[in-house]
Protein backbone atom coordinates (compact mmCIF):
# COMPACT_ATOMS: atom_id res chain seq x y z
CA UNK A 1 0.00 0.00 0.00
CA UNK A 2 1.24 3.20 -1.30
CA UNK A 3 0.18 5.64 1.64
CA UNK A 4 -0.70 8.31 -1.25
CA UNK A 5 -4.81 8.28 -0.35
CA UNK A 6 -5.83 11.24 0.05
CA UNK A 7 -8.70 11.13 3.26
CA UNK A 8 -11.70 13.05 3.07
CA UNK A 9 -14.07 14.60 5.68
CA UNK A 10 -15.59 11.14 6.27
CA UNK A 11 -12.41 8.94 6.24
CA UNK A 12 -11.23 11.49 8.81
CA UNK A 13 -14.49 10.90 11.02
CA UNK A 14 -13.92 6.88 11.12
CA UNK A 15 -10.52 6.80 11.29
CA UNK A 16 -10.93 9.03 14.73
CA UNK A 17 -13.76 6.58 15.77
CA UNK A 18 -11.28 3.95 15.55
CA UNK A 19 -8.43 5.17 17.33
CA UNK A 20 -10.65 5.89 20.06
CA UNK A 21 -11.57 2.77 20.30
CA UNK A 22 -8.06 1.43 20.31
CA UNK A 23 -7.37 4.09 23.12
CA UNK A 24 -10.31 2.40 25.32
CA UNK A 25 -9.74 -0.99 24.64
CA UNK A 26 -5.70 -0.62 25.91
CA UNK A 27 -7.26 1.31 29.06
CA UNK A 28 -9.04 -1.90 30.13
CA UNK A 29 -5.52 -3.91 29.85
CA UNK A 30 -4.24 -0.20 32.38
CA UNK A 31 -7.16 -1.21 34.29
CA UNK A 32 -6.90 -4.73 34.62
CA UNK A 33 -3.40 -5.00 35.38
CA UNK A 34 -4.14 -3.85 38.95
CA UNK A 35 -5.85 -7.24 39.56
CA UNK A 36 -3.66 -9.45 38.45
CA UNK A 37 -1.68 -11.14 41.60
CA UNK A 38 -0.73 -14.42 40.61
CA UNK A 39 -0.45 -16.60 37.04
CA UNK A 40 -4.05 -18.00 37.93
CA UNK A 41 -5.08 -14.48 37.78
CA UNK A 42 -3.39 -13.56 34.42
CA UNK A 43 -4.02 -16.86 32.56
CA UNK A 44 -7.95 -17.22 34.31
CA UNK A 45 -9.03 -14.31 36.25
CA UNK A 46 -9.17 -16.32 38.87
CA UNK A 47 -12.46 -17.74 38.28
CA UNK A 48 -14.04 -14.33 38.80
CA UNK A 49 -16.29 -13.46 35.49
CA UNK A 50 -20.08 -13.21 35.49
CA UNK A 51 -22.37 -14.79 33.41
CA UNK A 52 -22.41 -12.31 30.70
CA UNK A 53 -18.67 -11.60 30.30
CA UNK A 54 -18.58 -15.25 30.34
CA UNK A 55 -21.14 -15.69 27.61
CA UNK A 56 -20.26 -13.04 25.30
CA UNK A 57 -16.60 -13.18 25.55
CA UNK A 58 -16.45 -16.97 24.62
CA UNK A 59 -18.60 -15.57 21.38
CA UNK A 60 -16.57 -12.73 20.51
CA UNK A 61 -13.33 -15.23 20.95
CA UNK A 62 -14.85 -17.76 18.95
CA UNK A 63 -15.87 -15.52 16.10
CA UNK A 64 -13.32 -13.69 15.07
CA UNK A 65 -13.80 -11.69 12.19
CA UNK A 66 -14.80 -14.74 10.07
CA UNK A 67 -18.61 -13.13 11.64
CA UNK A 68 -18.05 -9.66 9.67
CA UNK A 69 -16.10 -10.94 6.93
CA UNK A 70 -16.02 -14.64 5.82
CA UNK A 71 -20.31 -15.10 6.21
CA UNK A 72 -20.95 -12.16 4.48
CA UNK A 73 -18.72 -12.88 1.34
CA UNK A 74 -19.63 -16.43 1.39
CA UNK A 75 -22.99 -15.62 1.09
CA UNK A 76 -22.92 -12.62 -1.11
CA UNK A 77 -20.57 -14.87 -3.40
CA UNK A 78 -22.46 -18.44 -3.26
CA UNK A 79 -25.46 -17.84 -2.22
CA UNK A 80 -27.58 -19.43 1.14
CA UNK A 81 -26.47 -23.28 0.98
CA UNK A 82 -23.14 -23.27 2.21
CA UNK A 83 -23.14 -20.47 4.59
CA UNK A 84 -25.98 -21.57 6.22
CA UNK A 85 -25.29 -24.96 6.35
CA UNK A 86 -22.23 -24.01 8.52
CA UNK A 87 -23.95 -21.63 10.38
CA UNK A 88 -26.16 -24.14 11.44
CA UNK A 89 -23.50 -26.59 12.08
CA UNK A 90 -21.96 -23.35 14.19
CA UNK A 91 -25.09 -22.76 15.96
CA UNK A 92 -26.00 -26.60 17.02
CA UNK A 93 -22.06 -27.01 18.21
CA UNK A 94 -22.01 -23.90 20.12
CA UNK A 95 -24.88 -24.76 22.41
CA UNK A 96 -24.00 -28.53 22.78
CA UNK A 97 -20.49 -27.18 24.02
CA UNK A 98 -22.32 -25.22 26.55
CA UNK A 99 -24.82 -28.01 27.54
CA UNK A 100 -22.26 -30.65 27.74
CA UNK A 101 -18.89 -29.15 28.37
CA UNK A 102 -19.49 -26.33 30.03
CA UNK A 103 -20.49 -27.06 33.75
CA UNK A 104 -18.42 -30.39 33.78
CA UNK A 105 -15.39 -28.89 32.85
CA UNK A 106 -15.89 -26.15 35.29
CA UNK A 107 -16.46 -29.05 38.52
CA UNK A 108 -13.71 -31.02 37.03
CA UNK A 109 -11.10 -28.47 36.65
CA UNK A 110 -11.06 -27.67 40.07
CA UNK A 111 -10.92 -30.97 41.31
CA UNK A 112 -8.37 -32.32 38.69
CA UNK A 113 -5.61 -29.93 41.16
CA UNK A 114 -7.41 -26.73 40.16
CA UNK A 115 -5.88 -26.96 36.65
CA UNK A 116 -5.73 -23.23 35.26
CA UNK A 117 -5.11 -23.90 31.26
CA UNK A 118 -6.41 -26.97 28.70
CA UNK A 119 -2.99 -28.88 29.03
CA UNK A 120 -2.92 -28.36 32.56
CA UNK A 121 -6.35 -29.95 33.17
CA UNK A 122 -5.35 -33.36 30.65
CA UNK A 123 -2.20 -33.76 32.72
CA UNK A 124 -3.97 -33.37 35.81
CA UNK A 125 -7.03 -35.49 34.71
CA UNK A 126 -5.09 -38.46 34.19
CA UNK A 127 -2.41 -38.12 36.88
CA UNK A 128 0.23 -37.96 34.04
CA UNK A 129 3.68 -37.03 36.27
CA UNK A 130 5.63 -37.01 33.59
CA UNK A 131 3.21 -34.17 31.72
CA UNK A 132 3.77 -35.95 28.37
CA UNK A 133 -0.20 -35.32 28.17
CA UNK A 134 0.72 -31.76 29.29
CA UNK A 135 3.54 -31.12 26.45
CA UNK A 136 2.41 -32.70 23.55
CA UNK A 137 -1.30 -30.54 24.19
CA UNK A 138 0.88 -27.66 24.49
CA UNK A 139 2.79 -28.10 21.42
CA UNK A 140 -0.55 -28.51 19.42
CA UNK A 141 -1.60 -24.92 20.54
CA UNK A 142 1.87 -23.36 19.64
CA UNK A 143 1.55 -24.90 16.39
CA UNK A 144 -2.21 -23.73 15.29
CA UNK A 145 -2.45 -20.71 17.74
CA UNK A 146 0.99 -18.89 16.58
CA UNK A 147 -0.12 -18.13 13.12
CA UNK A 148 -3.98 -17.98 13.69
CA UNK A 149 -2.81 -14.59 15.83
CA UNK A 150 -0.76 -13.83 12.50
CA UNK A 151 -3.68 -14.33 10.61
CA UNK A 152 -6.00 -11.90 12.82
CA UNK A 153 -2.53 -9.40 12.50
CA UNK A 154 -2.60 -9.72 9.24
CA UNK A 155 -6.70 -8.85 9.16
CA UNK A 156 -5.95 -5.91 10.74
CA UNK A 157 -3.79 -4.41 8.30
CA UNK A 158 -5.95 -5.42 5.81
CA UNK A 159 -8.75 -3.50 7.03
CA UNK A 160 -6.82 -0.08 7.80
CA UNK A 161 -4.86 -0.09 4.51
CA UNK A 162 -7.17 -0.57 1.85
CA UNK A 163 -9.52 1.74 4.18
CA UNK A 164 -7.06 4.86 4.48
CA UNK A 165 -4.33 3.89 2.21
CA UNK A 166 -1.67 3.27 4.97
CA UNK A 167 0.78 1.10 4.84
CA UNK A 168 0.01 -2.34 5.43
CA UNK A 169 2.95 -3.43 7.98
CA UNK A 170 2.43 0.28 9.29
CA UNK A 171 -1.12 -0.59 10.27
CA UNK A 172 -0.42 -4.21 10.98
CA UNK A 173 2.26 -3.10 13.75
CA UNK A 174 0.19 -1.15 15.65
CA UNK A 175 -3.07 -3.20 15.44
CA UNK A 176 -0.15 -6.19 16.84
CA UNK A 177 1.06 -3.48 19.50
CA UNK A 178 -2.46 -2.61 20.80
CA UNK A 179 -3.70 -6.37 21.30
CA UNK A 180 -0.17 -7.06 23.24
CA UNK A 181 0.07 -4.44 25.01
CA UNK A 182 -3.58 -4.87 26.68
CA UNK A 183 -3.28 -8.53 26.93
CA UNK A 184 0.12 -8.71 28.32
CA UNK A 185 -1.32 -5.62 30.99
CA UNK A 186 -4.43 -7.19 31.68
CA UNK A 187 -4.07 -10.61 31.21
CA UNK A 188 -7.28 -13.42 31.14
CA UNK A 189 -9.43 -10.60 32.50
CA UNK A 190 -8.75 -8.01 30.15
CA UNK A 191 -8.93 -10.01 27.24
CA UNK A 192 -12.50 -11.24 28.54
CA UNK A 193 -14.05 -7.85 29.84
CA UNK A 194 -12.82 -6.38 26.24
CA UNK A 195 -14.04 -9.04 24.37
CA UNK A 196 -17.43 -8.74 26.20
CA UNK A 197 -17.52 -5.17 24.78
CA UNK A 198 -15.98 -5.89 21.47
CA UNK A 199 -18.82 -8.41 21.19
CA UNK A 200 -21.53 -5.29 21.35
CA UNK A 201 -19.35 -3.56 18.77
CA UNK A 202 -19.98 -6.48 16.83
CA UNK A 203 -23.85 -6.43 17.27
CA UNK A 204 -23.83 -2.85 16.39
CA UNK A 205 -21.96 -2.83 13.41
CA UNK A 206 -24.34 -5.65 11.53
CA UNK A 207 -27.40 -3.95 12.71
CA UNK A 208 -26.59 -0.81 11.40
CA UNK A 209 -25.25 -2.28 8.11
CA UNK A 210 -28.25 -4.32 7.82
CA UNK A 211 -30.76 -1.60 8.18
CA UNK A 212 -28.67 0.62 5.85
CA UNK A 213 -28.66 -2.06 3.31
CA UNK A 214 -31.86 -2.77 2.79
CA UNK A 215 -33.02 0.71 2.33
CA UNK A 216 -30.06 1.46 -0.47
CA UNK A 217 -30.96 -1.65 -2.13
CA UNK A 218 -34.91 -0.80 -2.36
CA UNK A 219 -36.42 -2.89 0.68
CA UNK A 220 -36.25 -7.21 1.26
CA UNK A 221 -38.87 -7.33 -1.16
CA UNK A 222 -36.23 -6.21 -3.91
CA UNK A 223 -33.18 -8.03 -2.78
CA UNK A 224 -35.45 -11.07 -2.67
CA UNK A 225 -36.69 -10.22 -6.09
CA UNK A 226 -32.54 -9.70 -7.70
CA UNK A 227 -31.38 -12.87 -5.63
CA UNK A 228 -33.96 -14.99 -7.01
CA UNK A 229 -32.68 -14.32 -10.89
CA UNK A 230 -29.53 -16.36 -9.36
CA UNK A 231 -29.83 -20.44 -10.24
CA UNK A 232 -29.27 -21.84 -6.86
CA UNK A 233 -29.04 -18.66 -5.07
CA UNK A 234 -31.87 -19.12 -2.02
CA UNK A 235 -31.48 -23.01 -2.20
CA UNK A 236 -30.41 -25.04 0.37
CA UNK A 237 -29.24 -27.95 -1.95
CA UNK A 238 -27.96 -26.03 -4.24
CA UNK A 239 -24.72 -23.54 -4.73
CA UNK A 240 -24.63 -20.64 -6.97
CA UNK A 241 -21.45 -21.04 -9.08
CA UNK A 242 -20.28 -16.92 -9.33
CA UNK A 243 -18.21 -18.26 -12.23
CA UNK A 244 -19.79 -19.96 -14.43
CA UNK A 245 -23.17 -18.36 -13.60
CA UNK A 246 -24.82 -21.38 -12.83
CA UNK A 247 -26.15 -23.68 -10.13
CA UNK A 248 -24.26 -26.87 -8.25
CA UNK A 249 -25.43 -29.57 -6.43
CA UNK A 250 -24.93 -29.46 -2.78
CA UNK A 251 -25.10 -33.01 -1.58
CA UNK A 252 -25.68 -34.35 2.10
CA UNK A 253 -22.33 -35.68 2.21
CA UNK A 254 -21.23 -31.67 1.45
CA UNK A 255 -23.78 -30.51 3.96
CA UNK A 256 -22.65 -33.43 6.58
CA UNK A 257 -19.03 -31.83 5.53
CA UNK A 258 -20.00 -28.44 6.43
CA UNK A 259 -21.33 -29.13 9.69
CA UNK A 260 -19.21 -30.90 11.05
CA UNK A 261 -17.76 -27.02 11.84
CA UNK A 262 -19.44 -27.62 14.66
CA UNK A 263 -17.21 -30.23 16.32
CA UNK A 264 -14.61 -27.76 16.54
CA UNK A 265 -15.87 -25.83 19.99
CA UNK A 266 -15.34 -28.95 22.20
CA UNK A 267 -11.64 -28.53 21.48
CA UNK A 268 -11.47 -24.64 21.11
CA UNK A 269 -9.26 -23.72 24.56
CA UNK A 270 -9.76 -20.05 24.15
CA UNK A 271 -13.71 -21.23 24.23
CA UNK A 272 -12.88 -24.15 26.74
CA UNK A 273 -11.13 -21.59 29.62
CA UNK A 274 -14.09 -18.96 29.65
CA UNK A 275 -16.12 -22.52 31.08
CA UNK A 276 -13.65 -22.73 33.46
CA UNK A 277 -13.23 -19.53 34.33
CA UNK A 278 -16.83 -18.33 35.59
CA UNK A 279 -17.24 -17.16 39.33
CA UNK A 280 -20.80 -19.16 40.00
CA UNK A 281 -21.18 -22.70 37.81
CA UNK A 282 -24.84 -22.18 38.29
CA UNK A 283 -25.09 -19.51 35.78
CA UNK A 284 -23.63 -21.04 33.30
CA UNK A 285 -27.12 -22.04 32.21
CA UNK A 286 -28.14 -18.04 32.12
CA UNK A 287 -24.84 -17.89 29.96
CA UNK A 288 -25.44 -20.71 27.47
CA UNK A 289 -28.87 -18.75 26.37
CA UNK A 290 -27.16 -15.85 26.02
CA UNK A 291 -24.42 -16.79 24.16
CA UNK A 292 -26.60 -19.55 21.99
CA UNK A 293 -29.02 -16.48 21.20
CA UNK A 294 -26.52 -14.12 20.50
CA UNK A 295 -24.80 -16.53 18.00
CA UNK A 296 -27.77 -16.98 15.96
CA UNK A 297 -29.15 -13.79 15.15
CA UNK A 298 -25.50 -12.63 14.77
CA UNK A 299 -24.87 -15.29 12.08
CA UNK A 300 -28.23 -14.92 10.33
CA UNK A 301 -27.79 -11.15 10.24
CA UNK A 302 -24.39 -11.08 8.38
CA UNK A 303 -25.50 -13.97 5.99
CA UNK A 304 -28.21 -11.45 5.44
CA UNK A 305 -25.95 -8.90 5.07
CA UNK A 306 -24.45 -11.26 1.97
CA UNK A 307 -27.79 -11.30 0.11
CA UNK A 308 -28.52 -7.87 0.71
CA UNK A 309 -24.92 -6.32 -0.76
CA UNK A 310 -25.71 -8.33 -3.83
CA UNK A 311 -29.12 -6.60 -3.79
CA UNK A 312 -26.95 -3.40 -3.12
CA UNK A 313 -25.02 -4.46 -6.11
CA UNK A 314 -27.84 -5.48 -8.05
CA UNK A 315 -29.08 -1.67 -7.98
CA UNK A 316 -25.64 -0.09 -8.92
CA UNK A 317 -25.00 0.96 -5.34
CA UNK A 318 -21.61 -0.83 -4.81
CA UNK A 319 -19.56 -2.16 -7.46
CA UNK A 320 -20.04 -6.21 -8.30
CA UNK A 321 -17.06 -8.18 -6.29
CA UNK A 322 -15.43 -11.20 -7.08
CA UNK A 323 -13.08 -13.68 -5.41
CA UNK A 324 -11.91 -12.84 -1.66
CA UNK A 325 -12.66 -9.36 -2.69
CA UNK A 326 -16.34 -10.39 -1.52
CA UNK A 327 -15.07 -10.79 1.79
CA UNK A 328 -15.01 -6.74 1.81
CA UNK A 329 -18.63 -6.47 1.57
CA UNK A 330 -19.26 -4.67 4.66
CA UNK A 331 -16.15 -2.29 4.15
CA UNK A 332 -17.98 -1.17 1.14
CA UNK A 333 -21.40 -0.95 2.68
CA UNK A 334 -19.47 0.95 5.30
CA UNK A 335 -17.81 3.21 3.01
CA UNK A 336 -21.02 4.03 0.98
CA UNK A 337 -22.71 5.12 4.50
CA UNK A 338 -20.03 7.01 5.86
CA UNK A 339 -20.35 9.37 2.81
CA UNK A 340 -24.22 10.22 4.17
CA UNK A 341 -22.88 12.77 6.44
CA UNK A 342 -20.85 13.24 10.19
CA UNK A 343 -23.27 11.15 11.99
CA UNK A 344 -23.10 8.15 9.43
CA UNK A 345 -19.36 8.45 9.36
CA UNK A 346 -19.28 7.94 13.14
CA UNK A 347 -21.71 5.28 12.77
CA UNK A 348 -19.64 3.38 9.56
CA UNK A 349 -16.37 4.19 12.18
CA UNK A 350 -18.23 1.93 14.65
CA UNK A 351 -19.25 -0.50 12.12
CA UNK A 352 -15.58 -1.11 10.94
CA UNK A 353 -14.52 -1.21 14.26
CA UNK A 354 -16.86 -4.24 14.67
CA UNK A 355 -14.45 -5.80 12.19
CA UNK A 356 -11.51 -4.67 14.47
CA UNK A 357 -13.52 -6.15 17.42
CA UNK A 358 -13.61 -9.56 16.08
CA UNK A 359 -10.32 -10.13 15.37
CA UNK A 360 -8.81 -8.51 18.12
CA UNK A 361 -11.33 -10.44 20.16
CA UNK A 362 -10.21 -13.72 18.78
CA UNK A 363 -6.00 -12.64 18.52
CA UNK A 364 -5.80 -12.09 22.55
CA UNK A 365 -7.65 -15.15 23.70
CA UNK A 366 -4.88 -16.79 21.18
CA UNK A 367 -1.92 -15.51 22.40
CA UNK A 368 -3.27 -16.13 26.49
CA UNK A 369 -3.56 -19.82 25.64
CA UNK A 370 0.01 -20.34 23.69
CA UNK A 371 1.86 -17.78 25.88
CA UNK A 372 0.72 -20.30 28.53
CA UNK A 373 1.87 -23.52 27.18
CA UNK A 374 4.89 -21.82 27.37
CA UNK A 375 5.29 -20.43 30.73
CA UNK A 376 3.05 -22.74 32.09
CA UNK A 377 2.57 -26.19 30.82
CA UNK A 378 6.16 -26.55 29.36
CA UNK A 379 8.67 -24.47 31.36
CA UNK A 380 7.46 -25.24 34.69
CA UNK A 381 5.48 -28.18 34.06
CA UNK A 382 7.52 -30.42 31.84
CA UNK A 383 11.26 -28.97 32.35
CA UNK A 384 10.43 -28.11 36.07
CA UNK A 385 11.74 -24.68 36.35
CA UNK A 386 11.22 -22.95 39.85
CA UNK A 387 10.16 -19.75 39.78
CA UNK A 388 8.87 -17.52 42.31
CA UNK A 389 4.99 -16.05 41.54
CA UNK A 390 6.66 -13.00 40.75
CA UNK A 391 8.88 -14.18 38.35
CA UNK A 392 6.26 -16.57 36.74
CA UNK A 393 4.48 -13.46 35.72
CA UNK A 394 7.01 -11.71 34.19
CA UNK A 395 7.91 -15.15 32.32
CA UNK A 396 4.39 -15.29 31.15
CA UNK A 397 4.40 -11.89 29.97
CA UNK A 398 7.87 -12.13 28.55
CA UNK A 399 6.53 -14.82 26.47
CA UNK A 400 3.01 -13.36 25.24
CA UNK A 401 5.51 -10.38 23.55
CA UNK A 402 7.46 -13.17 21.98
CA UNK A 403 4.74 -15.23 20.75
CA UNK A 404 2.88 -12.01 19.41
CA UNK A 405 6.15 -10.51 17.89
CA UNK A 406 6.99 -14.08 15.99
CA UNK A 407 2.55 -13.91 14.94
CA UNK A 408 4.12 -10.04 13.51
CA UNK A 409 7.24 -11.69 11.61
CA UNK A 410 4.81 -14.41 9.99
CA UNK A 411 1.86 -11.76 8.96
CA UNK A 412 4.32 -10.02 7.44
CA UNK A 413 3.65 -10.79 3.87
CA UNK A 414 0.29 -8.49 3.05
CA UNK A 415 -1.20 -11.35 0.44
CA UNK A 416 -1.09 -14.12 3.16
CA UNK A 417 -4.39 -16.08 3.78
CA UNK A 418 -6.34 -15.34 6.94
CA UNK A 419 -9.44 -17.68 6.48
CA UNK A 420 -7.87 -20.96 5.03
CA UNK A 421 -5.70 -20.75 8.71
CA UNK A 422 -8.66 -20.44 10.56
CA UNK A 423 -10.37 -23.01 8.60
CA UNK A 424 -7.13 -25.34 9.33
CA UNK A 425 -6.72 -23.96 12.90
CA UNK A 426 -9.88 -24.62 13.79
CA UNK A 427 -9.71 -28.72 12.22
CA UNK A 428 -6.66 -28.86 14.17
CA UNK A 429 -8.24 -28.08 17.94
CA UNK A 430 -11.39 -29.95 17.00
CA UNK A 431 -9.61 -32.70 16.13
CA UNK A 432 -6.92 -33.12 18.57
CA UNK A 433 -8.33 -31.51 21.59
CA UNK A 434 -12.68 -32.11 20.73
CA UNK A 435 -12.39 -35.98 21.52
CA UNK A 436 -9.85 -36.09 24.58
CA UNK A 437 -12.38 -33.35 26.74
CA UNK A 438 -15.53 -35.50 26.03
CA UNK A 439 -14.04 -38.41 27.15
CA UNK A 440 -12.10 -36.96 29.84
CA UNK A 441 -15.25 -35.63 31.29
CA UNK A 442 -17.65 -38.63 30.16
CA UNK A 443 -15.81 -42.00 30.54
CA UNK A 444 -14.21 -43.16 33.32
CA UNK A 445 -12.37 -45.78 31.71
CA UNK A 446 -10.52 -43.11 29.04
CA UNK A 447 -6.60 -43.66 29.96
CA UNK A 448 -3.89 -41.48 29.64
CA UNK A 449 -2.48 -43.84 26.92
CA UNK A 450 -5.98 -43.20 24.96
CA UNK A 451 -5.97 -39.73 25.51
CA UNK A 452 -2.14 -39.23 24.11
CA UNK A 453 -2.70 -41.38 21.29
CA UNK A 454 -6.21 -39.63 20.15
CA UNK A 455 -4.46 -36.12 20.74
CA UNK A 456 -1.98 -37.55 18.45
CA UNK A 457 -3.95 -39.09 15.76
CA UNK A 458 -6.56 -36.02 15.78
CA UNK A 459 -3.38 -33.92 15.36
CA UNK A 460 -1.75 -35.75 12.59
CA UNK A 461 -4.86 -36.10 10.37
CA UNK A 462 -5.83 -32.85 9.91
CA UNK A 463 -2.55 -32.63 7.77
CA UNK A 464 -2.86 -35.62 6.02
CA UNK A 465 -6.64 -35.77 5.09
CA UNK A 466 -5.94 -31.55 3.91
CA UNK A 467 -2.71 -32.23 2.44
CA UNK A 468 -3.01 -36.10 1.31
CA UNK A 469 -6.31 -37.58 0.60
CA UNK A 470 -8.78 -34.35 -0.09
CA UNK A 471 -6.79 -33.12 -3.06
CA UNK A 472 -7.80 -36.34 -4.30
CA UNK A 473 -11.73 -35.39 -4.58
CA UNK A 474 -15.03 -37.41 -4.77
CA UNK A 475 -15.67 -38.86 -1.35
CA UNK A 476 -12.76 -37.87 0.78
CA UNK A 477 -13.46 -34.14 -0.42
CA UNK A 478 -14.85 -32.77 2.77
CA UNK A 479 -13.41 -30.94 5.83
CA UNK A 480 -11.24 -32.48 7.24
CA UNK A 481 -12.26 -32.35 10.76
CA UNK A 482 -15.06 -35.19 10.68
CA UNK A 483 -12.52 -37.26 9.31
CA UNK A 484 -10.05 -36.62 11.78
CA UNK A 485 -12.32 -35.70 14.64
CA UNK A 486 -14.39 -39.83 14.43
CA UNK A 487 -10.72 -41.44 14.01
CA UNK A 488 -8.97 -39.39 17.07
CA UNK A 489 -12.03 -40.52 19.21
CA UNK A 490 -12.08 -44.25 17.86
CA UNK A 491 -8.30 -44.54 18.72
CA UNK A 492 -8.32 -42.83 22.13
CA UNK A 493 -11.63 -45.66 22.79
CA UNK A 494 -9.54 -48.69 21.44
CA UNK A 495 -6.02 -47.78 23.06
CA UNK A 496 -7.61 -46.65 26.05
CA UNK A 497 -9.46 -50.20 26.61
CA UNK A 498 -6.34 -52.05 25.26
CA UNK A 499 -3.98 -51.16 28.01
CA UNK A 500 -4.24 -50.68 31.81
CA UNK A 501 -7.47 -49.37 33.61
CA UNK A 502 -6.87 -45.82 35.15
CA UNK A 503 -5.91 -45.78 39.02
CA UNK A 504 -8.84 -46.05 41.78
CA UNK A 505 -7.74 -42.03 42.94
CA UNK A 506 -8.39 -41.24 38.94
CA UNK A 507 -11.75 -43.12 38.98
CA UNK A 508 -12.24 -42.21 42.29
CA UNK A 509 -11.71 -38.15 41.44
CA UNK A 510 -14.05 -38.89 38.14
CA UNK A 511 -17.07 -40.25 40.87
CA UNK A 512 -16.61 -37.50 42.75
CA UNK A 513 -17.27 -34.62 39.33
CA UNK A 514 -20.18 -37.27 38.50
CA UNK A 515 -21.66 -37.14 41.76
CA UNK A 516 -21.98 -33.09 41.36
CA UNK A 517 -25.18 -33.86 38.61
CA UNK A 518 -25.14 -31.65 35.53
Amino acid sequence: MSGEKIMSGSDVAILVTMIVYLLFVLMIGVVMSKKNETVGDFYLGGRKLGPFVTAMSAEASDMSSYLLMGLPGLAYLSGMADVTWTAIGLALGTYLNWLLTAKRLRRYSVVANNSITVPEFFSNRYHDKKNSLGFIAALVIIVFFVPYTASGFAACGKLFASLFGVDYHIAMIISAAVIIAYTTLGGFLAASLSDFIQSIIMTIALVAILIFGITVAGGMDNVIANASKLPGYLSMTESFDAVTGTAGAYGPLTIVSTMAWGLGYFGMPHILLRFMAIKDENKLKLSRRVASIWVVIAMGIAILIGIIGYGMTSVGAIPQLTGADSETIIVKISSLLSQNGLLCAVIAGIALSGILAATMSTSDSQLLAASSSVSSDIMTKTFKLKLSEKKLMFVSRICLIIIALIGVVMAWDPNSSVFSIVSFAWGGFGAAFGPVMLLALFWKRSNRYGALAGMIAGGAMIFIWKFGLRPMGGLVDIYELLPAFIIALVVNIIVSLATKAPDKSIQDEFDKVKAMGR
